[in-house]
């Protein structure tokens, strides 16, 4: 499959298969769209849940849903009964929100065959297909360490991907190269610094020289737009030579929409700035506009 996309359809033909893995990666607090509650709990037929908020994150970071160190990564995904062999879907009950940052995740952390369910729970549930009212269970009671990994002879490797997340400083030196596209996910008015910022102390304005695309614009009903309605969309607003496109948001998490938009649309160089604005905005060192 070339795109990094699945349609329920294709999830609920395949939900037997032995390597298949499905995660639920849904977040508590939902920020930049209006939030889609339940009066019940119900997930995906044996799908397992993906902590993004309190676990597949560096607590230890001052930066807000900082990236998982490779540690932490392989701790989970052990628990979760995940190896390279897996073909990985991960979903979440917004529809397209916060199921692409994890989708990300396993990218940069060298698994490529992983895909983001289209539509999500919202879709899946519209078409009445099949749920549980509880969780899989983790493959193991509680995360093991890497060393006890490596020692049992199961070692679960990673090829991290570097260049696929960047920082403060190398988005800073990128800011005056016209080969660079640099995009916001968050809303216009939080871009233009009309919307005061949610988190205490952080500027408002946007990274110089980066453009708004709020992610919302990318998204149609539960999914993800056309590809060749997202190849118009980036085609108006990046340089026409570009040859890298970073991606920002508030804390990281939406960006990741707008990667996932990108890729669809064919485009393979993309970057997550993983600290965004979050970051950006409270680093009065940083210049914004």
């Amino acid at each position: 499959m070339k795109s990094p996309l699945v349609t329920t359809l294709w999830l609920e033909q395949h939900l037997d298969d032995d390597r298949l893995i499905v995660l639920d990666a849904s977040m508590a607090k939902v920020v930049g769209r209006p939030q889609i509650l339940y009066d019940t709990f119900s997930c995906i037929l044996g799908a397992k849940k993906l902590d993004l908020e309190n676990e597949l994150c560096d607590l230890t970071s001052k930066q807000t849903h900082a990236f998982p160190t490779v540690a932490q990564f392989i701790d989970i995904i052990s628990a979760l009964g995940i190896s390279q062999t897996s073909q990985i879907i991960i979903y979440d009950n917004q529809g397209i929100y916060s199921s692409p940052r994890a989708w990300w995740i396993f990218k940069v952390m060298g698994f490529n065959n992983v895909y983001v369910l289209d539509g999500g729970l919202p879709q899946w549930l519209a078409e009445g297909r099949t749920t549980a009212n509880r969780f899989s269970p983790s493959t193991l009671a509680e995360p093991v360490s890497v060393d006890s990994i490596i020692k049992s002879g199961c070692e679960i490797k990673v090829n991290v991907q570097d260049t696929w997340v960047c920082d403060s400083t190398y988005l800073l030196n990128k800011l005056s190269d016209k080969h660079v596209s640099i995009f916001d996910a968050r809303g216009a008015k939080r871009f233009s610094g009309q919307a005061s910022e949610p988190r205490e102390g952080v500027r408002s304005g946007h990274i110089p020289n980066s453009v708004n695309l709020p992610f919302s614009q990318v998204l149609e009903d539960h999914g993800l737009k056309t590809a060749e309605e997202l190849q118009q969309i980036f085609a108006g607003l990046a340089n026409e030579q570009d040859t890298q496109r970073i991606f920002s948001c508030g804390s990281g998490i939406t960006a990741c929409i707008l990667i996932l938009a990108s890729v669809e649309a064919g485009y393979h160089h993309n970057v997550l700035y993983d600290g965004s604005w979050a970051q950006w905005g409270s680093d009065h060192k940083l210049p914004i506009e």
